[in-house]
């Protein structure tokens, strides 16, 4: 097959002539999106409206960023049936103390049980109640720690008869909360 059997090729525009629209779409689109956040703050509408807002628009739905736990610790092997601190929590609430310097974290208090028959609630026969308490009497040994920065959950699966502090990073506080701490 020689050159003369091919086709000719049909004239068109030119690659950089494709490239350059291109480019140019993206420019148009970042000066829209600029002029519309100037608006912002006029007419009840704030910065976090429009981060919702696209958010939203991409599929998802969770509108608070879910925190990153980067360590923890807790009290161990409560006995059955049983919320009383099997230890005194002073080295917890030492680490807590600790962690808890840092503004731009949060304590989350996990409570848990093992999913026997005995290690439920004796009032009402519910492990979730009894995680609960494991969860609360410990967030109680922290109170003094960080108040506002401290969250009960209940685990929903058989663990581990305890309760487990987990420090997460949760971001930068708004500007009025930054709380100074002596050095």
């Amino acid at each position: 097959m020689n050159a003369s059997e091919y086709p000719d090729t049909p004239t068109g525009k030119p690659l950089w002539l494709i490239t350059l629209a291109d480019l140019a779409l993206l420019l148009v689109g970042f000066l829209v999106l600029l002029q519309a956040t100037q608006h912002i703050g006029g007419a009840g509408m704030t910065k976090g409206d429009l981060a919702k807002g696209i958010r939203e628009g991409f599929g998802a739905n969770d509108t608070e960023p879910t925190p990153m736990p980067v360590a923890a610790a807790g009290i161990l092997d409560f006995a059955p049936g049983s919320a009383i601190l099997p230890t005194t929590p002073g080295a917890l609430v030492a680490w807590a103390r600790e962690a808890a310097r840092d503004p731009r974290v949060m304590l989350t208090v996990t409570g848990s049980t093992d999913g026997t028959s005995a290690d439920i609630d004796r009032v009402t026969g519910s492990t979730a109640i009894l995680a609960a308490d494991r969860a609360r009497i410990v967030a109680a040994a922290l109170a003094a720690v960080a108040p506002s920065r401290v969250a009960i959950v209940t685990a929903t699966k058989p663990g581990r008869r305890a309760a487990i502090v987990s420090v997460a990073f949760v971001g930068e506080p708004p500007r009025g909360d930054v709380q100074r701490t002596a050095q």
